[in-house]
């Protein structure tokens, strides 16, 4: 599955319509802990960019599953995006454009 974030002129294709994949994950207080020291003294916060790089992973397994069920080979125009559930929870979505690539 090709994954594009922009509309691809070059290509001739058949939109076959909006597909999306998300995820809500928490977090837990084991991780939040970790992640304190770390902010105490300026470092990358791991756990945290570990996390997120599992979310986005998931969405997108979950977008490019539906795609593949509408018969695409291509998804263009993917965006992320991620928003606040609570205090201690995030969603992470990715939504795009399925298509069919014409030869």
């Amino acid at each position: 599955m090709k994954l594009f974030n922009t509309n691809p002129r070059t290509l001739k294709f058949v939109e076959l319509g909006l597909v999306e994949g998300n995820t809500v994950q928490s977090r837990f207080f084991v991780r939040d802990f970790l992640a304190g020291i770390r902010k105490m003294f300026g470092l990358e916060v791991i756990e945290y960019t570990e996390l997120l790089i599992k979310s986005r992973s998931i969405a997108k397994e979950r977008m490019v599953a539906q795609a593949v069920e509408l018969g695409a080979d291509a998804i263009i125009n993917v965006r992320y995006m991620t928003s606040e559930i609570t205090e201690a929870a995030s969603e992470v979505m990715i939504y795009g454009t399925a298509v069919r690539l014409k030869k």
